[in-house]
């Protein structure tokens, strides 16, 4: 338990744990307008560490990793526990897929702001070391985003096993920092007291309304500590945040209060002067290896929650290289680390600073903070059977914060909240278009389907020739009789001496037992049907699980077994389901999906493929 626990610390606590080294400036030094005096000091402080209790250590830490999908947290997989739940043809069904959708897509656009925000910020500390250095901060961020993005590809097996420790001396520093300044300047600790908070939005509401945007700085890891559930499990989490993460950040929020008290000048870049100057090219050194690390969570947690997308049918097939050979959770998706390095990029280059990154900060988690907050009450209404007046009061009392944030960094859109909602709401329509054009395919399918009992029936009435060895076609879940037999039969004149039609099925869960993977269905005439069972986050090896069918009599020999494949063209019809450029973009999407051979990881040698036009 220790072991993960100190793991836990290096993978889930990277993204908050680095956040102070820009909340206090941004509070003061941005948009806000927020002087700098002790009332208005007190009261910000006293809402970061409030903030703490109530949406980290209460929603998230408490109550959200109790919501986990078989160990599986984050947006989808809190999505399909919901889906679950609910009773057979609810109304909440589709809007409840939206919103799980929604909240995915918006940490796709999350996920590239933190990156941006936190390499800028611990490369700006060279600055106030010698601002000589100043030309040279975005040429040393960009270098460091391309060394991290071209790491990708050799996992992080064997630098990972640092994380821990690192992170662990990261936290420790923070603490003892703040000791430093607190024992200083010990009249902050009265910001330890609500009251203080209470009283900054009784006097200055407006003010206060606005500074929420940048308060909420110091906890937008929480969304990723949920979502990184999977890969420890609720326990280490829990215990990492109350024994360490959780105190050595309120020590050292109260640190850089007690820092701005007692210098205000400090506001500048209170973080890296609050040990003062001599220990600033330390920290810049601490502070970046620790900002690769909160940036290797987000971009790690965009792979898994892609395999996951993939898993459920919300995004094309592609290309996943597992980096390790005994983590299922260390995977490598090339298309994605390539597009979010160039989004990474971009957003360095269009901001040029961690300031005005800032006001592009904050407006997609409070908007996946507010989703999780509404899909929980689905999870104690019909998961956990809570009563209904809990049910409602749990999630209103966060609803109210999260509408509260939210709103407030709304008003930062025009000063860069329109970068990361951008990139959230195309992931959104790619995947809600994928999705539609999957079903416009199946449905077309099913009306162009010939019941697979009834055509065996009319084909072995007058049998064609069989020839040695193993058929497998792969059919879809709406599928009669796969085109590619068809084809075969029509070309060939021939069928092998065994044939199995095979179904692949995507469950809800994250992951199958492999007990429960493989149905067969004895269909006559030698031919079968096989049923494979995965969760959305289960490696799909369909030659290795075939070899599961040999405890129920039947064997794969690979090297005389043939997989016949339908390679569907799409083609665009006037009266469908979807608009024309949404019907344009499913096909060329689905023209650049990975090969079905390929993410099925069936042998090149043993695969045919045949056309087959499908119109949507």
């Amino acid at each position: 338990m220790t072991a993960l626990t100190i793991a836990s610390i290096g993978i889930v606590y990277g993204d908050i744990g680095t956040s102070p080294l820009y909340a206090m400036r941004a509070i003061f030094g941005g948009s806000s307008g927020l002087i700098l005096t002790p009332g208005n000091l007190l009261g910000i402080v006293s809402l970061i560490i409030w903030g703490l209790i109530v949406v980290v250590s209460l929603k998230y830490v408490l109550i959200m990793l109790r919501a986990d999908n078989r160990g599986e947290g984050g947006a989808l997989a809190l999505m399909a526990l919901a889906h679950s739940a609910l009773p057979g043809k609810s109304r909440w069904q589709y809007p409840l897929l939206l919103l799980g959708v929604l909240g995915a897509s918006l940490f796709y656009g999350d996920s590239v702001i933190t990156p941006a925000i936190s390499i800028l910020s611990a490369v700006e500390g060279l600055e106030i070391a010698a601002p000589m250095f100043r030309p040279y901060v975005i040429p040393a961020a960009l270098g460091i985003i391309v060394a991290l993005y071209a790491a990708q590809r050799k996992g992080t097996g064997d630098i990972g096993k640092w994380f821990g420790p690192f992170m662990v001396t990261w936290f420790v520093m923070l603490a003892a920092m703040g000791c430093v300044n607190i024992i200083a300047s010990p009249e902050v600790l009265a910001a330890l007291n609500p009251w203080y908070a209470i009283l900054f939005i009784g006097r200055y509401p407006g003010t206060a309304f606005i500074a929420l945007s940048a308060v909420v700085l110091a906890f937008t890891g929480a969304e990723t500590l949920y979502a990184d559930m999977g890969h420890f499990g609720p326990r280490p989490i829990r215990r990492a945040w109350f024994m360490l993460i959780f105190p050595a950040l309120i020590l050292n929020y109260l640190g850089q209060g007690g820092l701005l008290l007692s210098d205000p000048g400090a506001l500048a870049n209170p973080f890296f002067r609050q040990l003062g100057s001599w220990a600033i090219y330390p920290l810049v050194f601490m502070s970046t290896i620790a900002v690769v690390i909160a940036s290797q969570a987000t971009i790690s947690g965009a792979f898994s929650i892609t395999k996951q997308a993939i898993g459920l049918g919300l995004l094309p097939r592609m290309k996943i290289i597992y980096t390790s050979e005994s983590e299922m959770g260390q995977i490598y998706i090339p298309a994605i680390n390539w597009l979010q390095m160039a989004a990474v990029i971009i957003a360095v280059l269009e901001f040029r600073s961690s300031g005005n990154l800032t006001g592009a900060y904050g407006v997609a988690v409070t908007g996946a903070m507010l989703i999780t907050t509404i899909c929980l009450f689905f999870i104690m209404r019909f998961h956990w059977k809570c009563n209904p007046l809990l049910s409602l009061a749990i999630p209103l009392l966060f609803g109210v914060i999260d509408v509260s944030l939210l709103t407030s960094n709304m008003l930062k859109i025009k000063s860069g909240g329109w970068f990361p909602i951008a990139i959230g709401l195309f992931i959104c329509v790619l995947m809600m278009t994928w999705r539609r054009g999957r079903i416009l395919v199946g449905a077309s399918q099913k009306r162009h389907a010939i019941p697979i009992d009834s055509f065996l029936q009319s084909l072995f009435f007058s049998p064609p020739q069989r020839i040695p060895g193993t058929a497998v076609f792969l059919r879809g879940e709406n599928d009669g009789a796969p085109q590619a037999l068809l084809h075969n039969l029509s070309h060939n004149k021939v069928l092998h001496e065994r044939v199995f039609f095979l179904t692949v099925h995507t469950e809800e869960v994250p992951w199958v037992s492999v007990d429960e993977r493989v149905n067969i269905t004895p269909l006559g005439y030698e031919c079968y049907q096989i049923d494979l069972y995965y969760g959305f986050k289960d490696e799909v090896d369909i030659p290795r699980t075939l070899s599961l069918c040999k405890s129920y009599g039947y064997t794969f020999d690979m090297a005389s077994t043939s997989f016949f494949i339908s390679r569907q063209t799409l083609i665009s019809t006037p009266a469908t389901g979807m608009s024309r450029w949404r019907e344009h973009l499913f096909i060329w999407v689905s023209r650049n999906a990975r090969n079905a051979a390929d993410y099925y990881q069936i042998p090149v040698g043993r695969v045919i493929e045949l056309g087959a036009r499908v119109e949507i």
